[in-house]
């Protein structure tokens, strides 16, 4: 499947672009063997002309039928090149920022490429049950590789110290593995999943 890059797509999201879409599909709890809770979800990646990602992803609990139990989770959030940010951004807050975008060709991108040849990104996630994690990792072509810098919670929030996420485009599906350190326990396998773009 190629990769369509929209025409009035802020420059420095090129990198990201091959997100961009709803993808659907199912995946398992855990270590993913058969025993394991199957989910489905629906993720979107949309871009509203801000140099950022906005990302939700809604899941559900499903049987060996696909047939759905009942909603198991929602999360949403920003996904973005890791760049100091200067008066062509917004914020904080509704402060308005300068109306042309702080990177604006391609060649200004390409001076962000990090020593293996990718991107350093950063993600911000919220989770209810009063949870947000700060991610940082690097894109390379249709990878991604995040690792948790702050995960915050709120005061009667459950145990959740710190999380890894792995995506990839394979064969123009999108993969992902999400581990998770929680409940006093080190990093383990949380979920996984392989969706397709819907639209």
């Amino acid at each position: 499947m190629p990769i369509e890059i929209p025409t009035d797509l802020t420059p420095e999201l090129v990198p990201l672009s091959w997100l961009l879409g709803r993808w659907e599909g199912t995946g398992r709890l855990g270590e993913g063997s058969a025993e394991s809770a199957q989910f489905a979800q629906s993720v979107s990646f949309t871009q509203c002309g801000l140099p950022f990602l906005q990302y939700t992803a809604e899941s559900t609990l499903i049987d060996e039928n696909g047939v759905t139990l009942r909603p198991l989770s929602v999360e949403s959030g920003f996904w973005a090149l890791d760049r100091k940010l200067n008066d062509a951004d917004v914020g904080p807050g509704l402060t308005p920022a300068d109306i042309v975008p702080a990177l604006k060709s391609a060649d200004e991108v390409e001076q962000l490429r990090n020593d293996t040849g990718g991107f350093d990104i950063t993600a911000t996630i919220v989770h209810p049950g009063g949870i947000a994690e700060l991610y940082y990792g690097t894109i390379k072509g249709p990878q991604i590789q995040l690792s948790t810098d702050l995960v915050m919670r709120g005061q009667n929030a459950k145990d959740y110290t710190a999380a890894t996420r792995l995506l990839g485009l394979v064969d123009g599906e999108l993969y992902w593995r999400w581990d998770v350190a929680s409940n006093g326990n080190s990093i383990a396998a949380h979920a996984s999943a392989i969706l397709k773009k819907v639209s």
